[in-house]
């Protein structure tokens, strides 16, 4: 099973003394042929009813997660970029400024609007959801350019359950499985 897998091949790293926190460590996932292949249609099954009709997910690992989804589906597929990572997308952008996440950042994601727009139903998928800064910045983008969220697929989700409710965020793996 997709869950016991995810589990199997996931690793805590202890980046060294420099550091006060553990590191999550998801490159086994990319490795394995057989849950590389499995991602995509098991985050999209539980919004399959709401017909999406476009993912978005943020980078870095939304650039890979994103995709897998929005083939599953059959849809397109949306980066939202992050504002000084040196990869500005060019021309017209919706910019929106997320809360401060889980490590205190604030993160400035950005969408090009000729990609998101009215009559769009948008999947946003994300490898991990703690406090859902990131989300709702993504929600704010698509509320902007007029285009309707219909929920949220993650790999892990760690958030609190009120987080989840009001992001409809479906993960594939509660974070209590992952315990260092």
């Amino acid at each position: 099973m997709l869950s016991e897998r995810l589990v199997e091949l996931f690793r805590w790293v202890d980046p060294g003394p420099e550091s006060d926190h553990l590191v999550s460590d998801v490159s086994g996932w990319w490795r394995d042929p057989e849950v590389l292949a499995a991602l995509g249609p098991a985050l999209v099954a539980p919004f399959r009813p709401a017909r999406p009709t476009v993912v978005l997910a943020p980078a870095v690992t939304g650039l890979l997660l994103g995709p897998l989804a929005a083939t599953a589906l059959g849809v397109g597929f949306v980066p939202a970029y992050k504002a000084g990572d040196g990869r500005l997308p060019a021309g017209a952008v919706t910019w929106a400024r997320s809360t401060p996440d889980f490590r205190g950042r604030r993160v400035t994601l950005g969408v090009r609007d000729r990609h998101l727009g009215p009559g769009d139903r948008v999947l946003v998928v994300d490898d991990w959801v703690v406090t859902g800064a990131q989300l709702r910045a993504l929600y704010e983008i698509c509320a902007a350019r007029k285009a309707e969220v219909v929920g949220t697929a993650a790999v892990v989700a760690d958030c609190p359950p009120e987080v989840g409710t009001d992001l409809r965020v479906h993960g594939l793996i509660d974070a209590t499985r992952l315990q260092a």
